[in-house]
């Protein structure tokens, strides 16, 4: 957590020690800028999925850390991150958005909440937009709490679409901080 309060996060990659990021640009996805496709918006007014909050965390991270992704050959959610991960959640700190389809889960993301700002790790699908809408449940939820951004670490052509920004490593930390102040309770 004092790493995430720094701004750092983790990025494990296979054969080296931990390596602990805070990249030149940071991705954030701020919901004033939050840009919903029609496609998006038509399927969120009629899904039949149910969302919930903190219901699933281990099955969300292990579904995560297992989904094949086609642009690339393993994860990052090694066994020792799911175990911190979820150690995590147990004090508080890491949350998941769960999709459901009935008693299944299709879909789902988990972060951390770093003193009133989630810092998005990883999501997972197994039904079309399943994510994509547990991520829009995540924002109505935080929005709710007073959140105006989340962080989402590195950009991806989805966050971009969705209306993500690149900014510049001190403008995040400075933003961060700023944020960290207003002692903002998003989860209770």
């Amino acid at each position: 957590m004092a790493a995430y309060r720094q701004g750092i996060f983790p990025w494990p990659q296979d054969g080296l020690p931990l390596i602990w990021a805070c990249p030149r640009e940071r991705a954030i996805l701020e919901f004033s800028a939050l840009h919903v496709p029609r496609s998006l918006a038509r399927e969120r007014e009629r899904t039949t999925f149910t969302f919930t909050i903190d219901r699933a965390f281990k099955d969300v991270i292990l579904s995560c850390a297992r989904i094949v992704r086609p642009d690339q050959d393993g994860t990052w959610i090694i066994p020792q991150m799911v175990e911190a991960y979820i150690t995590l959640h147990a004090l508080g700190h890491a949350h998941s958005v769960e999709a459901w389809d009935g008693n299944e889960l299709v879909g789902g993301l988990y972060g951390v909440d770093v003193d009133g700002v989630f810092a998005g790790e990883s999501m997972f699908h197994r039904r079309s937009n399943a994510s994509k809408l547990a991520l829009l449940h995540l924002i109505d939820y935080l929005r709710c709490r007073g959140a105006e951004w989340i962080d989402i670490q590195t950009m991806t052509p989805h966050f971009e679409l969705l209306g993500a920004r690149l900014i510049q490593r001190n403008t995040f930390l400075n933003k961060l901080q700023r944020t960290r102040r207003l002692g903002l309770r998003l989860f209770p």
